[in-house]
């Protein structure tokens, strides 16, 4: 069985599409198919249901799924051992973010400070929802990501703490409750809301909080990309809830409010997650090098 052949196979099953896959791996589709092939056959099964589109993994296809990253992996950290015995860091570095990292955090600079410092490791960088993210680092498809956690701890992940905000509520500038002091959740009863997708970590605690005070609440549109959700709030379709640490105020100009919520004690964390111990790959260890220092010099964040 050789390595190309897993690679080929994982990036089919991760892409669904011969001719992505093909152009992923730099070559030709008759190649990739010649690869698929020569696989299946030292595994002694068809790893994917031919004619569908887009590409269907099989039973036996699904099941060799997880081995297949670990031995890609495996093969990886080989090879870096290799070179972190000269001092050199190569291969990837496959990061998650959240859209608004970069205004609470330094993200962008860890990132170049990083790519100046090894420029042997190309890295890519990926701004999708916290939870999808944490389940891509703990089976491989991420090496490291900045999330909203719920929780301290995350079965096989490793999680460093970085911040902590409040939440509060974000109003057009003639919304009643735009000059109020701060205001409660009972207040915000029979508003309306917008709201990001209920896959976001952000949503889940505001929707647990209002569950917990049995307050129910309309979400009248939900957006997955904050800079529109900010603009539909300033338009007054309705009132949202979000982190304070994201400048919000500040970055829509005097089109917004911000007003704390009193008693609901709301808050939204930023962790940095990745796999515990040797789990992780020597790019994403290094990498978490800049997150726990910039946390130590930041015990108050």
């Amino acid at each position: 069985m050789e390595l190309r052949h897993l690679r080929h196979f994982v990036a089919l099953a991760e892409e669904r599409s011969f001719t992505r896959a093909a152009e992923r791996e730099q070559i030709v589709q008759s190649g990739l198919s010649t690869s698929i092939r020569a696989l299946e056959k030292d595994v002694g099964a068809l790893l994917f249901v031919r004619g569908t589109r887009p590409v269907r993994l099989t039973a036996e296809g699904t099941a060799l799924i997880p081995a297949a990253r670990h031995a890609l992996d495996a093969a990886g950290a080989a090879r870096q051992a290799v070179q972190d015995a000269a001092g050199v860091l190569s291969g990837t570095l496959r990061i998650g973010t959240l859209q608004t990292t970069g205004h609470t955090l330094p993200f962008t600079a860890w990132v170049a400070e990083f790519a100046l410092a090894h420029p042997g490791v190309d890295i890519s960088v990926q701004q999708l929802p916290a939870m999808q993210m944490v389940d891509l680092v703990a089976d491989g498809r991420l090496d490291c990501a900045l999330v909203s956690l719920l929780t301290d701890r995350v079965p096989g992940l490793q999680v460093i703490p970085l911040i902590a905000e409040p939440i509060g509520l974000v109003v057009s500038p003639t919304h009643p409750l735009a000059g109020a002091e701060s205001v409660t959740l009972e207040q915000l009863a029979g508003e309306r809301f917008i709201d990001t997708p209920a896959q976001w970590t952000i949503r889940a605690i505001i929707d647990t909080a209002f569950r917990t005070a049995r307050i129910e609440r309309r979400i009248v549109c939900e957006v997955g990309e904050w800079q529109m959700l900010l603009d539909l709030v300033a338009a007054g379709v309705g009132v949202s809830l979000a982190s304070t640490g994201f400048d919000l105020a500040a970055g829509m100009g005097p089109a917004v409010r911000v007003v704390p919520l009193a008693g609901a004690g709301l808050i939204r964390r930023v962790d940095l997650v990745l796999p515990q111990g040797h789990a992780a790959t020597p790019a994403a260890r290094r990498f978490a090098q800049y997150a726990t220092a910039w946390a130590s010099s930041h015990p108050t964040a």
